[in-house]
């Protein structure tokens, strides 16, 4: 019976570095020990060291940045939301390691559209407050909305500012709810939607489209359109459960 070939140097350090970034001990963003510390620390040559970084930045696993070191990379914005919950962007955004960004694009105080449902619903013969808002993780497009809210059912919302407060992270802290409604649909975005979130007309998006109540007063109704590659809906359920 053959004996078990010990593992290489190479290997150990690489399933070191691995160990640590894999258990979040080394977070995204981590800077990793320099070089000349891993060569003092295993007792090796700069060589094997490079070579380690190197397979492990072409991995993904790791980014290296010229005369600054080697960091734990940042995954993809990739945010994933239990179906049945509302959830707070900005927060999904940082918990993954990446720079939330938010932009106003419109904000009015106006009477209803005749034709759009939404917006006759929301305001019947009152008006409504209309937002449409960009978001951003890392300063790139994630999710384009547009909101409605209603001003009498929560009137507090016609003295915030929101160039500084993205509207639905404001709702969630601030505006309790007792019932929601979600529709989840797939469709490719418009030439003006492409445009917003910088990609080509016809890109796949994910559409949220989701409307809350306190009792019987309609609060909001929010549209939100994310890049097909950058959100999962997940629900979790058991056996039985109803």
């Amino acid at each position: 019976m053959k004996s078990k070939k010990a593992p290489t140097l190479n290997h150990r350090i690489r399933s070191d570095i691995e160990s640590r970034i894999l258990s979040g001990e080394w977070a995204p963003g981590f800077r990793i020990p320099f070089e000349h510390e891993l060569m003092e620390q295993y007792g090796c040559s700069r060589m094997t060291v490079n070579k380690v970084l190197t397979t492990l930045a072409e991995s993904g696993m790791i980014e290296r940045r010229r005369r600054a070191g080697s960091f734990v990379a940042r995954q993809p914005p990739h945010l994933e939301q239990v179906a049945l919950e509302i959830p707070d962007i900005e927060v999904a955004v940082t918990e993954r390691g990446h720079a939330y960004g938010f932009q106003l694009l419109d904000r009015q105080l106006r009477s209803a559209h005749r034709g759009v449902p939404e917006e006759v619903q929301l305001a019947a013969a009152g008006q409504l407050l209309a937002i449409r808002c960009l978001h951003l993780a890392d300063g790139k497009p994630l999710a384009l909305e547009r909101r409605l809210i209603n001003p009498e059912t929560v009137p507090e919302t016609l003295g915030v500012d929101f160039s500084e407060h993205a509207p639905g992270s404001w709702l969630l802290q601030n505006v309790s709810w007792t019932r929601g409604e979600h529709r989840i649909s797939a469709v490719a975005a418009t030439a003006a939607e492409a445009a917003l979130l910088q990609v080509p007309a016809g890109t796949a998006c994910l559409v949220i489209d989701r409307q809350t109540w306190r009792g019987e007063l309609q609060i909001t109704w929010v549209r939100q359109m994310f890049l097909g590659d950058a959100y999962d809906l997940i629900a979790r359920f058991a056996p039985g459960a109803r």
